[in-house]
């Protein structure tokens, strides 16, 4: 994965917040439902499952690593982003809105929305409760925002997950909560109706996230900034292996091998591994909002 050193990115997109502290891994409350709750619904069944067994532990504060520039000011262009991980991170931001911004008018003929990204360090407040380090990335269709705790990828997705990471397995993370958005655009949220099991709507619509990130990435090197320079200026098969290798970690199979020794599709609420490979998949090959319908088939 290649940025741009010419781009031009746009920290308007981005809120950094810093100094919220740690304690305690709440799931929702607050003003509103986490209805594209992404990876975060998810990741909390490892979460109870590893403070259980000790495995890890609440509370302490903002975690160390990433940026030491809080307020992404050092974040200027695509050169920056290839030097540091928040700067990577509101590219990505930036690419996806750019791609959804000319793409979703083109697709499905309703015009695309900006939703700000909010990039917090240990705890912060949202529309939906309060967003924790450890409760993984979510988007919030209360106050239209994708938060994430920027150390989940070390901690959480390569750390507890097992996941191979790198940079595009982030990207892939944040296009899946920016797949939400779309859906709340879409009104797709409308159609969740049953939150667990192989074929409810809540795996439904966190399968159709990943195909829509599967989307942008097909499309991700042709995303431009307000001068018409691309953010990402190419992507290798490794890059995409890795956001494949992602969704494999992700998947509610899999997460219950890792924690119980076993797998129960009727609590599943984001899909197998290999389904989440496969509708991200599809998205990449086909680049179609048609291709994604996860709700009119029964094949998932």
């Amino acid at each position: 994965m290649r940025y741009n050193p010419r781009a031009r990115l746009d920290r308007s997109q981005v809120q950094a917040r810093t100094g919220g502290g740690g304690g305690g891994f709440p799931v929702g409350g607050g003003g509103g439902m986490r209805v594209g709750g992404g990876l975060g619904g998810l990741i909390v069944v490892l979460i109870v499952v590893l403070l259980q067994t000790g495995v890890i532990g609440g509370g302490g504060g903002s975690p160390s690593g990433g940026s030491s520039t809080s307020d992404l000011s050092q974040c200027r262009t695509g050169a920056d982003a290839t030097n540091d991980e928040s700067c990577a991170l509101l590219a990505d931001v930036n690419s996806i809105q750019s791609f959804w911004a000319r793409e979703l008018p083109r697709q499905a003929g309703v015009d695309y929305t900006e939703a700000d990204s909010v990039f917090f360090d240990g705890q912060t407040s949202s529309g939906c409760g309060t967003a924790s380090s450890a409760a993984g990335p979510f988007y919030c269709p209360t106050d239209k925002l994708v938060y994430l705790d920027r150390t989940f990828f070390r901690d959480m997705l390569e750390g507890q997950l097992g996941a191979q990471g790198g940079p595009f397995s982030e990207a892939y993370v944040l296009a899946h909560e920016y797949g939400h958005h779309v859906q709340d655009l879409l009104g797709t949220m409308r159609k969740v109706r049953t939150q667990q099991g192989p074929t409810s709507d809540s795996v439904r619509l966190e399968l159709q996230a990943d195909c829509y990130a599967g989307i942008w990435t097909k499309h991700a090197t042709e995303a431009p900034d307000a001068g018409g320079e691309p953010y990402i200026l190419d992507l290798t098969q490794d890059d995409v292996n890795r956001a494949l290798d992602a969704a494999r970690a992700v998947g509610d199979d899999r997460i219950q091998q890792r924690t119980s020794g076993r797998t129960n599709p009727e609590q599943w609420t984001h899909g197998s591994a290999a389904q989440r490979q496969h509708w991200f998949s599809t998205g990449y090959r086909t680049g179609s909002l048609k291709a994604c319908d996860t709700f009119g088939t029964d094949q998932l």
